[in-house]
C-alpha cells in the first residue's frame, strides 16, 4: 500500500514547531507511514534543520510535483509566504507571523479538501497571536470548522492507552453546567462513535462521564446526570451506539486505560486532559473529529521559552504525523 501524503503545517515560526518537525523527519516511523510535505516558510525550516542537525536537503515542491512513495528523504516544502528576519525571532511573534500561521492552516485545509493530500498534521500555534493578527478563533479546531462548513465537531486527545473527547472545550469552568445539554452530549457521543468506528475500531465501546462527583450522588451533588447526561446516553443507545454511563470520572479512567473502553466522552476540558496527559504527556495527539478532512495536531503549545534551544521533544509531532497517516490508510479498510 502506498504511503499517504500528509501536509504538515509549520506552526508558529517563533516557537518550537519548525524544530520538532525537523526532528520528526529524522524519525524512521514517519517515512514508513507517510510522505510528509511541510507547509510553511523555507527560511524558517532551513534554520530549524541547521539547529537540529537533521541531515536532509530542503526540496521545494508544488501539488503537481509531490514526492512519490519511493522518494528520497528530504524536507519537502510547499512555500507559503515569506517572512522577514524581524518576524523570525524566537519567542517574539509578530502580526506577520500570525498571518503566516493562518495561511499555513488554510493552505493545508484546501489541499485536503481538494484531495491533493490525504490528511494534515499541525504544529503548535499561539491563539493569542492568531487573534491579534485579525483571525478571531479560539484555535485550529474552530478555524477548520468554519473553513469546511462544519457545524458539529469534537476535540479528541489520544494516545495508545486512552482516547478522550470533550463536550465543552475551552470554556470557563463556571460556565460548563449551563453549556451541557442533551443535544450537545448526544452529538459528542455520536461524532465520537462515528469517527472512532471509521478510523480506529469497528463498533467501539464508549464511556460517558458524569459532571458531578459520584454521578451526582442521587441528586445530592447535582441533577445534570439524571436530567441531561443519562437521556443523551439513552438516545445514543437507541441509535445503536454502545454507550455506557453516566460513569464517575474518579474511577472510570482506571478501566479505560486498561482497554475496557475505546473512548471516553468527558464533560469539560480538564476532566479529560488531566488523565490523558498523565499517560501521554509526550506522545498525546489532538484529533479533530467531525470534519470532512483528517486533522491531527500536537498536544502542546508553542513553548516560546525553549524555542531555538534545540531541546524540544518531537514525540507528539511524530505521533501526530503517524496517526494522520494511519487514519488516512484506515478509511479504505474500516471507513465508509
Amino acid at each position: 500500500m502506498s504511503r499517504p501524503v500528509i501536509a504538515v503545517t509549520m506552526g508558529d515560526p517563533c516557537g518550537i514547531g519548525p524544530e520538532i518537525i525537523a526532528r520528526s523527519l529524522a524519525d524512521e516511523s514517519v517515512w514508513e507511514s507517510s510522505v510528509p510535505v511541510i507547509v510553511g516558510d523555507g527560511a524558517v525550516m532551513a534554520r530549524a534543520v541547521a539547529l537540529t542537525g537533521v541531515d536532509m536537503p530542503i526540496i521545494p515542491v508544488q501539488p503537481d510535483t509531490w514526492p512519490g512513495a519511493g522518494c528520497a528523504r528530504g524536507v519537502y516544502l510547499l512555500q507559503t509566504g515569506s517572512l522577514d528576519a524581524v518576524d523570525m525571532q524566537y519567542g517574539q511573534p509578530t502580526l506577520a507571523t500570525g498571518r503566516a500561521v493562518h495561511d499555513y492552516i488554510t493552505t493545508a485545509a484546501h489541499l485536503c479538501l481538494s484531495g491533493s493530500v490525504a490528511a494534515m498534521a499541525t504544529a503548535p500555534i499561539s491563539k493569542e497571536v492568531l487573534n491579534r493578527a485579525g483571525y478571531h478563533y479560539p484555535g485550529h479546531t474552530e478555524l477548520l470548522a468554519e473553513l469546511t462548513g462544519t457545524e458539529e465537531f469534537v476535540m479528541m486527545l489520544a494516545g495508545d492507552k486512552l482516547r478522550v473527547t470533550l463536550v465543552t472545550i475551552h470554556e470557563a469552568l463556571a460556565a460548563v453546567p449551563s453549556l451541557i445539554t442533551v443535544e450537545k452530549v448526544l452529538a459528542t457521543i455520536r461524532i465520537t462513535h462515528k469517527d472512532i468506528a471509521r478510523y480506529f475500531k469497528r463498533d467501539p465501546k464508549i464511556a460517558v462521564l458524569s459532571l458531578n462527583p459520584h454521578c451526582g450522588e442521587g441528586g445530592l451533588f447535582g441533577s445534570e446526570e439524571a436530567a441531561i447526561i443519562l437521556p443523551a446516553i439513552e438516545k445514543a443507545r437507541a441509535l445503536g451506539i454502545d454507550a455506557h454511563g453516566p460513569l464517575s470520572a474518579d474511577t472510570l479512567f482506571h478501566f479505560a486505560a486498561q482497554g475496557d473502553y475505546d473512548a471516553v466522552v468527558c464533560m469539560y476540558h480538564d476532566q479529560g486532559l488531566i488523565p490523558l496527559k498523565l499517560l501521554h504527556f509526550d506522545d498525546g495527539v489532538n484529533i479533530t473529529l467531525g470534519l470532512p478532512l483528517i486533522r491531527t495536531s500536537v498536544d502542546h503549545g508553542t513553548a516560546y521559552g525553549i524555542a531555538g534551544r534545540g531541546c524540544a521533544s518531537a514525540a507528539s509531532m511524530t505521533a501526530a504525523i503517524n496517526v494522520a497517516a494511519r487514519m488516512a490508510a484506515s478509511t479504505s479498510v474500516i471507513g465508509d
